[in-house]
């Protein structure tokens, strides 16, 4: 009897520290969840790119850092490909603003830099208030927490 109720108090205690390791992983998991606002450094000048709440926006959190080379497109845009494919919601804005963070796709990321009006869907990502004209050029981009 007494062997029996051992084990049992032994399951017990296994049972709770297990317990109490998930949500100490739960709770690491979930701490990106609640930013609201990431770095971007563009060519050694620091912006702050405040963050949608979806889905696209936390599998981003998980890849940073992010540092790359992004290619300049139609005098409005920069891109980059993610090595890893994001999920999406997207949808047409008609309007795009200067200062737009976008994913193209599942796993194109896009900083645009004119406002202008478009027929393309994206998933949004976030605004960068303030943003400067860019250039023509490709620029070096790192995106940290």
């Amino acid at each position: 009897m007494k062997k029996v109720l051992s084990l049992l108090i032994v399951i017990l205690l296994l049972t709770a520290c297990s317990s109490v390791k998930e949500q100490k992983v739960e709770k690491e998991i979930n701490k990106d969840s609640d930013i609201s606002m990431i770095n971007v450094i563009i060519n050694n000048k620091e912006y702050n790119l405040d963050l949608e709440d979806n889905k696209t926006v936390k599998e981003l959190l998980e890849l940073l850092p992010i540092e790359e080379e992004m290619t300049e497109l139609n005098g409005n845009e920069k891109y980059l490909y993610l090595d890893k494919s994001l999920s999406t919601a997207s949808s047409n804005p008609k309007h795009i603003n200067s200062g737009d963070v976008m994913l193209f796709g599942d796993n194109c990321l896009v900083i645009f830099y004119k406002s202008f009006d478009t027929t393309y869907s994206y998933t949004k990502i976030g605004h960068i208030d303030n943003l400067e004209d860019l250039g023509s050029s490709n620029i070096t981009v790192k995106f940290t927490k």
